[in-house]
């Protein structure tokens, strides 16, 4: 049976790709973008999709998710930022946080309310490898998506008793270009050319670590699809299901 899916980041990666595959299954996509030039290209990409312009860090955006009574939420809207902890702009992190932690939450709260009161539902919080683990120059990123973690296993045990299911998502590198945005730039705070060798041994480390290799995110889309039709769910989806072993045997001795 067709779904109303609501899908936040919808205007790039996962959260486009996915946008667009689940229009094609038949369902009722609102893809949720954050700019006149994502809505106007994905609108020609994909014409089946609903498309909005929604802001999560924004409060007067957020209440236009109250009219849309999703059947299936993806909370997929995200920044990435690397770079050592020691050197980073305190404003810096409170700013990711904002958007991939505080926003998250207000947009998906909302969300939840209304599922709450139709006693019916399903949130899937997009969460990453970087939510159960964490190395050297992704700190600032994976800190949130940690947080994000213990958001979606607490709200997965207090929203069943409403009859309202949650799970979470965790991709490891795709090639979507945000790992590549990621480690290639993490701001002007941070000048390689001024950084002490220590700092730039991070960053190496961190491109190596997550842009070399990288999968076709189509898998992940897939997994997408399959959380968003499933009769129920595993709190924990790994893509691929064992890149933590993955991950585990290209992390640097210590």
């Amino acid at each position: 049976m067709p779904k109303t899916v609501l899908i936040t980041g919808a205007g790039s990666g996962f959260g486009r790709g996915a946008a667009i595959a689940l229009a094609e299954r038949g369902h009722n996509v609102i893809a949720a973008v954050l700019n006149d030039a994502q809505a106007e290209e994905l609108k020609k990409a994909a014409p089946k999709l609903k498309v909005i312009k929604l802001d999560i860090t924004k409060a007067k955006d957020l209440t236009k998710v109250d009219k849309l009574k999703p059947d299936v939420f993806i909370a997929n809207a995200a920044i990435g930022q690397t770079g050592p902890l020691s050197l980073i702009p305190l404003a810096r992190l409170r700013g990711v946080f904002e958007v991939n932690v505080f926003g998250t939450f207000a947009v998906t709260q909302r969300v939840a309310q209304g599922m709450r009161k139709r006693r019916a539902g399903r949130i899937i919080v997009v969460s990453s490898i970087g939510g159960v683990r964490a190395g050297v120059g992704s700190g600032p990123y994976t800190m949130t998506k940690h947080a994000i973690q213990a958001f979606g296993t607490a709200l997965r045990a207090e929203l069943r008793m409403f009859g309202v299911d949650v799970c979470l998502i965790n991709p490891g590198p795709y090639a979507t270009g945000f790992n590549d945005r990621m480690a290639n730039d993490p701001g002007p705070w941070f000048n390689p050319k001024k950084a002490a060798p220590e700092d730039n041994a991070v960053m190496d480390q961190l491109r190596q670590r997550i842009t070399v290799g990288q999968m076709n995110p189509e898998e992940v889309v897939q997994r997408f699809v399959e959380l968003v039709e499933a009769d129920t769910t595993e709190l924990v989806n790994f893509v691929p299901p064992d890149i933590v072993e993955r991950m585990s045997r290209s992390m640097p001795a210590r």
